[in-house]
């Protein structure tokens, strides 16, 4: 079972969830061993081919630390935080957690984007 630390200390993960957004983007951060990679990518490839299926899925994409590293982040764009927290609560889905190694550790939060004037658009 994975273990969560929330990326944020004053702003947790179910206090994002209250707020209904749309258009929002998931940045979760993973650690783990590094013998338990292989492990890891299985699981997380089983999850996002149940995800890809979710109302309000828009796209994920994983990256890997360089230099072997262990650490990961998943980057994934949904519809809205109401579609992104039905499926977070979707029994496939939670069913598959304990296919993830023991060391596991996920920071997931919400973000939306900014607009900076001259730089990026909201």
């Amino acid at each position: 079972m994975v273990k969560i630390v929330e990326m944020d200390e004053t702003i947790t993960l179910d206090k994002q969830l209250e707020e209904n957004i749309d258009s929002i983007i998931l940045i979760n951060k993973i650690n783990l061993d590094p013998e338990d990679v292989n492990q890891f990518l299985k699981a997380w490839a089983s999850d996002a081919e149940i995800m890809k299926q979710q109302p309000g899925f828009i796209s994920t994409q994983l990256h890997r630390g360089v230099a072997e590293s262990s650490t990961f982040i998943n980057y994934a764009v949904w519809e809205s935080t109401s579609q992104f927290k039905r499926a977070l609560n979707n029994s496939q889905f939670q069913a598959k957690l304990s296919d993830y190694p023991a060391s596991t550790v996920v920071s997931p939060h919400l973000f939306k984007k900014v607009a900076v004037p001259g730089i990026c658009v909201d």
